[in-house]
C-alpha cells in the first residue's frame, strides 16, 4: 500500500485539512471496520468463558497484544493495554517500590503527562531533578551524565517533543541509566506513531504510548515493561490465579495489570491500526512526513514575522512544527485559518507549561502537526494563508 492512496480511507480530509494529529489522529476506515465487527459479530467479554463467542473475542484480544508487542519490537517484555499514555505513567509511578530519598530525573520539555506523576512523589520523600533543554528543545548528553547519580532510581523523557517536534537521542540516555542501575522510562507517544521504534534496541525499561496518536480509537494506550517490575494499579476481575477470603494469587502477564473489562474493541481497532502502519511501512510513513515538514519550514523561514521554535531543519525532528507571530495571539491564528482556509491546527501550550516558560512564550505557540494523510498541496495551503496571516501583524 503506498502513501498516497491512504487518503480515501479517511473522511475528514475529503473536507477540511486536518493538522493536529499531535493530539488525536484520524482513524482509517479498516480501524473503524474492525471494531464494528467486534460489536456485531463476537461481542462478547474476554477470559471469562467458554462459549463461543467468548472463545473468539478472547483470542483476538490476546492477537491484538502480541500484535502490538511485535510492532514495538516487545515480543519478550510485557505489554499492558491501558487507556492512554498518561494512565501508562501513572502506573509506573504508582507501582515502582519508592523509598526516601529516591531520585527521579526528568526535563523541562515534557508533557505534563511525563511531569506531574514524578513531581507528585516529591510528597513521598522522592527528589526529583529537571534537565532544561536548550532553544531549539535539544539536550547535552553531559546533563544527563550529570543529573544521573547513584541514588537515581527511574529517569523519565519524551522520545519526541509534542511542542517543538524534537527527536531525543534516547539510546545514548539509556546507556547512562544501565551504568548507573536506573530504570528508564520513555514517552513514545509522539514517536511511536510516526518512525520505525524497537523497545530493546532502545534500552528502556518502560514505553509508554497512545493509540488515539497512531490512527487507533481514543481510550487505547500501552505500557510496555522490559521486565515486570511493578505492582498493579488496579485489582480485580481477571487479575488473579485463586482467592481467598485471606488472601489471592496474582496471575502472570499482561493480565494481571488489567483488572476488570477491558476496553476489547478498541484493543482489536488499535491492532488494526498497527497493521494498517505496517502495511504502509514505517520508514515510508517518516519519509513522507520529511518531506512535507522539510517543505513547511522552507516555506516558514521565507515569511516576515513569523519565528519558528524547534530544530530549523528536518534531521532530527518529527512533523510537529510549532511558531508564532509577531503580535498576533496564537489562538486567534488558529481561528483564522479554520475559517479562511478549513485548515485545523491546534494553539496554546499543548500541556507544556514550564516548557513555554523556559522559552519565554506565554501565550504558547500555533502547533502544526502532519501526518501520513496530509499532502504538499495542503502544506502550500498553510504556507500562503499564514503568509496573509502576518501581513495583518
Amino acid at each position: 500500500m503506498k502513501i498516497e492512496d491512504c487518503i480515501a480511507d479517511f473522511q475528514i480530509p475529503r473536507y477540511l485539512h486536518y493538522m493536529d494529529s499531535a493530539a488525536t489522529s484520524l482513524i482509517p476506515e479498516p480501524v473503524i471496520a474492525a471494531m464494528n465487527e467486534y460489536d456485531r459479530q463476537y461481542r462478547a467479554n474476554v477470559g471469562r468463558g467458554m462459549h463461543r463467542l467468548t472463545r473468539v473475542a478472547t483470542q483476538k484480544y490476546q492477537d491484538a497484544h502480541d500484535r502490538v508487542s511485535s510492532f514495538i519490537g516487545g515480543n519478550e517484555g510485557t505489554t499492558v493495554f491501558t487507556r492512554n499514555t498518561t494512565e501508562a505513567i501513572n502506573m509506573v509511578a504508582a507501582g515502582l517500590d519508592w523509598h526516601s530519598g529516591d531520585r527521579i530525573v526528568t526535563t523541562g520539555a515534557e508533557h505534563h503527562s511525563n511531569l506531574l506523576p514524578w513531581l507528585r512523589l516529591r510528597q513521598e520523600g522522592i527528589e526529583v531533578g529537571i534537565i532544561q533543554p536548550g532553544e531549539a528543545g535539544i539536550f547535552d548528553i553531559e546533563a544527563f551524565e550529570e543529573a544521573i547519580t547513584a541514588n537515581t532510581k527511574l529517569v523519565a523523557v519524551s522520545h519526541a517533543s509534542n511542542v517543538l517536534g524534537t527527536v531525543q537521542s534516547v539510546r545514548e540516555i539509556a546507556d547512562i541509566c544501565k551504568a548507573r542501575g536506573a530504570y528508564f522510562l520513555v514517552d513514545g507517544a509522539q514517536s511511536i506513531p510516526h518512525f520505525p521504534v524497537d523497545a530493546r534496541r532502545m534500552g528502556c525499561d518502560f514505553l509508554c504510548f497512545s493509540g488515539h496518536k497512531m490512527l487507533g480509537p481514543t481510550g487505547t494506550g500501552i505500557l510496555w515493561m522490559r521486565d515486570a517490575v511493578i505492582s498493579p494499579l488496579i485489582l480485580g476481575g481477571g487479575t488473579v490465579e485463586d482467592v481467598t477470603t485471606e488472601g489471592y494469587t496474582l496471575t502472570g502477564g499482561y493480565k494481571r495489570f488489567e483488572g476488570g473489562t477491558p476496553n476489547i474493541s478498541g484493543a482489536i481497532g488499535l491492532a488494526q491500526a498497527v497493521k494498517y502502519l505496517e502495511n504502509l511501512g514505517m520508514d515510508a510513513v517518516f519519509r513522507h512526513e520529511q518531506k512535507l515538514t522539510d517543505h513547511l519550514l522552507a516555506g516558514l523561514a521565507g515569511i516576515e514575522n513569523v519565528t519558528v521554535h524547534g530544530p530549523e531543519n528536518v534531521k532530527n525532528r518529527i512533523g510537529v512544527v510549532s511558531f508564532t507571530i509577531d503580535k498576533i495571539h496564537p489562538h486567534e491564528i488558529a481561528y483564522l485559518l479554520d475559517e479562511r482556509a478549513a485548515i485545523l491546527v491546534r494553539s496554546g501550550d499543548h500541556c507544556c507549561i514550564p516548557l513555554m516558560r523556559h522559552l519565554g512564550l506565554e501565550n504558547g505557540t500555533l502547533r502544526v502537526s502532519l501526518y501520513l494523510y496530509n499532502t504538499l498541496e495542503e502544506v502550500d495551503l498553510l504556507i500562503e494563508t499564514i503568509e496573509e496571516i502576518a501581513r495583518i501583524a
